[in-house]
């Protein structure tokens, strides 16, 4: 009966199930007011003590390699910063961020924001877990301070840690019902689209979960406040493209991905589509990534840029052929995709170089060999008011790669915290016990399984990808361990529900 007493101890009220009306400014005000608190060290210890090694760790890789790392990817986002304009492969969110960062003139202040971010989002997650007990809470918040992948995310100059800041405070505000809350979380979620279209999906998840929780208006709410920034996004992006969207290569990535099984023997494509077959069996194709930046691609010898109107408009339809006609070939390629995030070890994947940029290396990264990085290097260099570049320190490199190699979050135990709350609700369920409305481990875990399936379905695995999902699954695992529930009787009622609801404790 001890599940009931906690439950009582917490007044779980009407909707219970998810906290009830925290909202917004009461959170913020809760994490400020901590450090005021008597005895905080004694109640939050633990936590305290795995943020300041998250912090250590983070201010190593400040002192081990100064200012920054960089990614293929880092460039085109520099040149949006000198040149406003919605990019055809990725939205401009991450760029108006280095613009927020610009008069500091330094990358270093990129890589502390963005460390800042991931301490920020470890204590979101804590407070957001207040729910569950203590040792519950600080274990959620151990993959996102303690990950030395995570860490080593956050110093590269890509959109990622922003993204996943975004994402994770706008599912912790999401369990309250305060209309000025649910419209910051429809802003916060707009702007992690605009910084990942990954984001897209998240808005319809976490509006259904109001929906859920019967509360329809504050779901419109949050549908405006994120759907008029990213349709604003796309009237740019139209204005400036003269397409819909807010990118311009859906159809390039699509295509792509179904090339790891596109046959088009079973296809039979029609004579415009059959030049970007590839002959050669899936087995012995290249990742699918390849078909997007390859010389030797189909798509890449067409005439005109890759993603252009015409280019991404036939890949397209391509890769809806592909689907529609291998549609368990799809599925079992996108699920044996998904099942590389849950494998013990980390096998290089999707090539050496990519894999690369993942690790703290050992000596300094070349320069960019593509013609679009060249352009966007010139431009890091008018950023950084100087030479640009990745200066290795030691010993801390050498401290940070030590413990790169031994501490990550495994895929098995990703899996585990995926799998726990839904198989403790069954359980508790059989035994006659139910949450008193939505269970409040519901929408981080929606939003974590969305996290890890979109970019399998509609592009490729990257184990960057996975970062992002693995704050939300360890919230969702920790919020499970403790629920609002009651008990149903025997007469069918659910118990305490003839108390009134002035005298309940």
């Amino acid at each position: 009966m001890q599940e009931e007493r906690d439950d009582a101890q917490v007044k779980p009220g009407p909707g219970a199930g998810a906290p009830a009306r925290d909202g917004a400014p009461h959170t913020w005000r809760r994490i400020a007011s901590w450090a005021k608190e008597p005895g905080w060290w004694r109640r939050h210890g633990w936590f305290a003590g795995v943020l300041a090694v998250g912090a250590a760790l983070r201010a190593l890789a400040m002192l081990g390699y100064r200012p920054a790392l960089w990614f293929p990817d880092s460039y085109t986002y520099i040149v949006t910063v000198f040149h406003p304009r919605p990019d055809l492969v990725r939205p401009a969110g991450y760029s108006m961020f280095l613009k927020l960062l610009q008069p500091f003139h330094g990358f270093w202040a990129v890589t502390a924001a963005q460390h800042l971010l991931g301490l920020a989002t470890g204590v979101i997650v804590y407070v957001a877990a207040r729910r569950a007990p203590r040792w519950a809470r600080t274990l959620a918040a151990v993959p996102v301070l303690l990950d030395a992948y995570q860490v080593e995310l956050e110093h590269l100059l890509v959109s990622d840690t922003l993204f996943l800041f975004l994402i994770v405070a706008a599912v912790a505000l999401s369990l309250t019902e305060r209309p000025s809350t649910v419209a910051a979380i429809g802003l916060l979620l707009a702007a992690a689209t605009l910084t990942r279209t990954v984001g897209q999906p998240l808005i319809v998840v976490l509006a259904a979960w109001f929906v859920l929780r019967r509360r329809v208006g504050l779901a419109g709410v949050l549908l405006a406040a994120a759907l008029v920034p990213v349709v604003a996004y796309g009237a740019w992006f139209y204005a400036a493209n003269h397409r819909v969207g807010l990118v311009g290569a859906n159809g390039v990535f699509l295509y792509a991905r179904t090339m790891s099984f596109a046959d088009c023997a079973k296809m039979d494509p029609p004579a415009d589509l059959r030049v970007l077959c590839d002959p050669r069996p899936p087995e012995l194709r290249p990742p699918s990534q390849e078909y997007i930046w390859s010389k030797d691609s189909p798509l890449v010898k067409l005439p005109g840029i890759t993603f252009s109107k015409a280019n991404d408009d036939l890949a397209s339809r391509f890769a809806t052929l592909a689907v529609t006609s291998q549609p368990l070939d799809y599925a079992g390629s996108v699920l044996s995709e998904l099942g590389r995030t849950f494998a013990w070890g980390r096998p290089v994947y999707p090539d050496a170089e990519i894999y690369a940029y993942y690790e703290f290396p050992v000596t300094p990264p070349g320069p960019p060999g593509r013609y679009p990085a060249q352009v966007g290097a010139d431009y890091a260099k008018l950023y950084e008011q100087g030479a640009i570049g990745t200066e290795i320190v030691e010993p801390y490199a050498g401290w940070l790669r030590g413990y790169q190699s031994v501490v990550r979050l495994p895929g098995p135990v990703l899996l585990v915290l995926l799998l726990a709350p839904p198989v403790a609700a069954a359980v508790r369920r059989a035994r006659g016990l139910r949450h008193a409305g939505p269970p409040a481990w519901l929408v981080p875990w929606s939003a974590a399984v969305v996290l890890l399936v979109t970019p399998p379905a509609v592009a490729e695995f990257d184990y960057r990808y996975v970062l992002p999902a693995a704050p939300l699954a360890c919230l969702a695992g920790a919020l499970s361990v403790r629920p609002d529930l009651r008990r149903r009787s025997e007469s069918g009622k659910d118990f305490g529900n003839d108390i009134p609801r002035n005298v309940r404790l």
